[in-house]
């Protein structure tokens, strides 16, 4: 006989609700969800763990007398409509998680090793002037203007500078789901990255849900974070003319980087905003932002450009095929983060980690995955 287990209708709400999910989505394994709800029957604990399962949800979350308050644990820089964004979804929980535990991994490695303290990491605090903190970041990547044409498109633009801010000591990660499990995409409207600082172990997230060129965007914006020495989630909204400073800044400097204002300013009459982007190898968003920013643009006018930009943007990318999943080994040191990757599998190579613990760092079950990937990232 199965064991019922008595939970307040309240949590059980507090869990769809969590997990961006209503009743009409409940899986034929918990049709009685309704049941529950109004207090007709209980759930079994088998059914329990697959709600929790389903939802996202710790199990012991349900045994508690009302539903917890939950936030996010780093400083939330997001807003909605210049309010401060209360409720996670427990895929963006899960993915500060994530990255915060593999940071703490690479920190002890860092430390182990005799790594030196990352200088430029909080060098430029928020209020440093725009164009200075963007020139530091612009010379660190080696990313001045008349070096990217030999850039074929957005793809090589973002590997570059991947790489590049690899090579500065940070650990770059872009994932559009949780962790490596497809059936949780992460939506970039919840968020677009974060930044973990810190001085031997720098982590960036972005959210690779996004469009390629509003990851190129997002990854600046969240160095500009790391050089201001401000952990942050970040939404790196691009139409914001309000919100946190801290944020507004990130974006400024973040358009900067990519788009100089004097260059801009000089190209401004004489080239179509295509033919700046295709310059400067950003989206026509970041042109149009960058104008705005230097005075070229009115907000109205900017407004109404951007909007109409990014709506031809999404209807032309809705008529494009669905993408293929890719390589699995060509896409997930962009995952893990390469340098991330490299550690710990030279790491577990001297006999430092264990495998097994390797294996849960990198996401992997079987050791052949393992030494596969290593073949990739080693080399």
């Amino acid at each position: 006989m199965s064991v019922r287990v008595s939970v307040k209708p309240a949590l059980l709400l507090w869990a769809l609700d969590r997990a961006r999910l209503t009743a009409e989505d409940v899986p034929e394994q918990l049709k009685a969800f309704p049941r529950w709800v109004v207090g007709e029957s209980e759930p079994t604990f088998k059914q329990l763990q697959r709600l929790a399962s389903w939802t996202h949800t710790p199990v012991g979350f349900f045994f508690l007398d009302e539903p917890p308050r939950e936030t996010v644990p780093i400083p939330d820089f997001r807003t909605l409509g210049n309010q401060a964004i209360h409720q996670p979804s427990p895929d963006l929980l899960d993915t500060i998680y994530q990255c915060q535990n593999r940071q703490d991994w690479y920190r002890e490695y860092a430390q182990a090793e005799g790594f030196d303290d990352l200088a430029y990491v909080g060098s430029m605090p928020q209020g440093t002037p725009v164009q200075v903190a963007a020139d530091a970041i612009r010379e660190a990547l080696h990313w001045e203007t008349e070096q990217r044409e030999q850039f074929r498109d957005i793809d090589d633009v973002r590997r570059t500078l991947i790489a590049r801010s690899e090579d500065l000591g940070v650990l770059i990660v872009v994932n559009g789901v949780v962790g490596a499990n497809t059936h949780r995409p992460l939506d970039p409207k919840e968020f677009r990255g974060l930044a973990l600082v810190d001085n031997l172990a720098p982590l960036i997230f972005v959210n690779g849900a996004d469009s390629k060129t509003a990851q190129v965007f997002t990854l600046i914006h969240e160095l500009a974070h790391i050089w201001a020495g401000d952990t942050a989630l970040s939404e790196a909204n691009l139409l914001s003319e309000h919100g946190q400073e801290k944020e507004l800044w990130a974006n400024k400097v973040a358009a900067e980087v990519l788009v100089p204002r004097d260059e801009l300013t000089a190209s401004w009459q004489t080239s179509t905003v295509k033919e700046l982007a295709s310059r400067f190898k950003v989206s026509e968003l970041v042109v149009l932002r960058s104008a705005f920013d230097a005075g070229l643009l009115g907000w109205d006018d900017f407004r109404r450009r951007y909007q109409d930009t990014e709506a031809a943007i999404a209807q032309s990318l809705a008529e494009r095929d669905a993408p293929s999943g890719g390589d699995y080994y060509k896409s997930q040191p962009y995952k893990l983060s390469r340098r991330f990757a490299r550690a710990v599998i030279a790491d577990t190579r001297e006999g430092r980690t264990l495998y097994t613990d390797a294996y849960e760092l990198l996401g992997v079950t079987k050791h052949s995955t393992f030494e596969n990937l290593a073949q990739v990232v080693m080399t």
